[in-house]
């Protein structure tokens, strides 16, 4: 609150956003209009908002798409900002007439009798975070697209190209076949083209969330998260920036609810019936828990028994989804109690910290060499002292850099004098 926030009465002012306009009301502490709607363009928005707003104003605006710009803009001039849940302000404020100034005026009225669902408000980083994940996810997205029209095109003329890799130039021959047209094969190099652009894209983008990741704020971060079976750079920064900030989960249940990965519940009367997950929250949580959990029952042992046995009693993707709630159990106890992870002995998250430096070149390491990577995430997690090497499997040992090795190019892991 600004420090003459008891100067005025205070108002309540709600902004309903679009695409190139805003529509602003205010009202006071019992509904009543003071602020009339106005349609403010936003070329004009700043002026508007400086002119208008008072230091003691509570705003309210909804989550879409141009919000962020409009929260930093509003947050400096007023009391408080608050970002309302646009799906669940629906349930509330649905009317059978329904325009720009009624929908404002309920919004502000809502916020006056205290009445708004609002959502977290995520700082400039994990906004830019997340912002760049939906870039990528889309360019895969885009990929796929690319993909699935070169098969069409494959499967129209029953032409059966190799398995594996079938778009690397040695497995493209199927695409001069003489059943195609001149036209079919221009589409097919087109769309080679377009594919080979988008993977060099994506490759760009993925370079760049490795460099973050051994970056702060992230890199302290996914010191705990990396030790979790199955995570990999992409899924752990994916799944970093879905959380944002941990410590406003009060428990493992409520993140799990935000994730949307737990089960529906139906009931009337006497009747109570299961449904599955809500899906209620952020798509690309659930996405990257279950590409974890895949991989987890692939390489871990404790995983995969349990997956095992969840697979007698359910379909093996309903158990997988099990596991993806279970794992971000996981990864909310270590990342809030920043610990080790209790089913991994200190060789095995060695090799988990190697598998992350194998995923950076030796600049988005910052120069460290992959055994001085591993061992400086371990004397940071502060395990594994006496480990010399990782020899999961005998036949190939991994040397671990010394704890002096490390120390002599990162002194701030010295002790305090």
């Amino acid at each position: 609150m600004k420090d003459d926030q008891n100067a005025r009465p205070c108002r309540y002012v709600a902004l309903d956003i679009h695409k190139y306009y805003s529509i602003v009301a205010g009202v006071d502490r019992d509904g009543r209009e003071i602020l009339p709607p106005s349609r403010v363009e936003h070329l004009d928005l700043e002026n508007w908002l400086g002119k208008h707003l008072l230091p003691t104003d509570r705003v309210m605006i909804e989550s879409t798409t141009n919000a962020w710009h409009v929260y930093d803009l509003l947050e400096p001039l007023v009391a408080e900002v608050l970002v309302a849940n646009p799906i669940k302000v629906k349930q509330i404020a649905c009317a059978r007439v329904k325009t720009d100034n009624r929908d404002t005026l309920i919004l502000a009225r809502l916020l006056a009798a205290n009445l708004v669902p609002t959502v977290w408000v995520p700082p400039q980083h994990v906004r830019e975070l997340r912002q760049f994940i939906s870039h990528r996810r889309r360019l895969a997205e885009m990929h796929t697209q690319v993909v699935n029209r070169m098969h069409s095109v494959a499967h129209r003329h029953h032409l059966n190209h190799p398995k594996g890799k079938d778009f690397q130039p040695k497995n493209t021959a199927w695409q001069q076949d003489a059943s195609l047209s001149r036209l079919e094969q221009l589409q097919l190099e087109l769309d080679m083209a377009t594919r080979a652009h988008l993977e060099e894209q994506s490759e760009r983008m993925t370079r760049e969330l490795g460099r973050m990741s051994h970056e702060e704020p992230w890199a302290s971060q996914m010191l705990y998260q990396m030790q979790v079976p199955g995570i990999g750079v992409v899924t752990g920064m994916t799944i970093l920036a879905a959380i944002g900030d941990i410590t406003r989960f009060e428990n493992p249940k409520a993140l799990a609810s935000y994730s949307g990965l737990t089960p529906g519940l139906e009931q009337s009367d006497v009747k109570v019936r299961g449904k599955g997950i809500t899906k209620e929250g952020r798509k690309e949580l659930r996405w990257a828990l279950v590409e974890v959990a895949w991989r987890a029952v692939k390489a871990d042992p404790h995983w995969k028994k349990l997956f095992e046995e969840l697979k007698k009693r359910m379909h093996p993707n309903q158990a997988i989804v099990t596991i993806a709630h279970h794992l971000l159990v996981v990864i909310w106890h270590v990342l809030t109690r920043h610990e080790p992870y209790r089913h991994y002995s200190p060789e095995r998250i060695a090799y988990k910290y190697l598998t992350w430096a194998w995923a950076l070149d030796a600049e988005q390491r910052q120069g460290m060499t992959r055994p001085q990577f591993a061992r400086y995430y371990l004397m940071r997690l502060g395990i594994g002292s006496e480990l010399q090497r990782v020899a999961l499997n005998p036949k190939f040992p991994y040397r671990l850099a010394s704890v002096e090795e490390v120390l002599a190019i990162r002194p701030e892991l010295l002790p305090p004098e």
